[in-house]
Parts: C-alpha cells; sequence; structure tokens
C-alpha cells in the first residue's frame, strides 16, 4: 500500500475533478495502476483504492458505465472511442477495475 499520485488512476483533470465530486467512483484502464489500499489526493480530499479486479469489456454493465461517469453502457462506449483514437470495443478485450472512495 502506497501513497500515489491521483494522475495514476485518473489520467486527466477531468477525471479527477469528477472524482472529487463524487461522480466518479471507478475507472477501467488497460493495465493496473495501483494496488487495493493506495491512497491518493484530489484537492485536499484523500481516496482509497478499494479494489483492482481484471476484467472484460463485456464484463461492464451500465452500473459500470455510471461508476465511470456515463449516462449507460452506450454512452460509455460513445466516449471511449472519442477519447481513443482507433478504438474498437471487444468483449474479450482485457481491462483492469480500479474502484477508489474518500477516506473517512
Amino acid at each position: 500500500m502506497a501513497h500515489i499520485d491521483a494522475g495514476e488512476v485518473l489520467p486527466n483533470e477531468h477525471v479527477r475533478q469528477q472524482a472529487a465530486a463524487g461522480r466518479v467512483t471507478q475507472l477501467h484502464r488497460g493495465h493496473a495502476y495501483a494496488e487495493e489500499g493506495d491512497t491518493f489526493d484530489i484537492d485536499g480530499t484523500t481516496f482509497e483504492v478499494t479494489a483492482v479486479e481484471r476484467r472484460t469489456l463485456g464484463d461492464l454493465t451500465d452500473e459500470d458505465a455510471r461508476a465511470e461517469g456515463s449516462a449507460d453502457l452506450d454512452a460509455y462506449r460513445e466516449r471511449l472511442a472519442r477519447v481513443h483514437d482507433s478504438f474498437e470495443w471487444d468483449d474479450d478485450s482485457e481491462v483492469v477495475r480500479h474502484a477508489f472512495e474518500p477516506r473517512g
């Protein structure tokens, strides 16, 4: 368990601000960028990584999409296509879920 830079898990300022506001509580990435128990700070609030789990894109649900700030899975897919050049959704693609919450 380590204290890491928020940018390790949350790749840009927009996502960090969404997490600080409680609208993003997890993020799927292509690789593990943290370990369970790691902490990071956003605007004076410390967050703890509560889960790091390997999954596939096919495992994702509307609930996952909402936890990442999208309205539903279709909107999440569209967002991924916008922010990643030459992205193609493949249900078998492996991703890593990073769940986090503010430390109380």
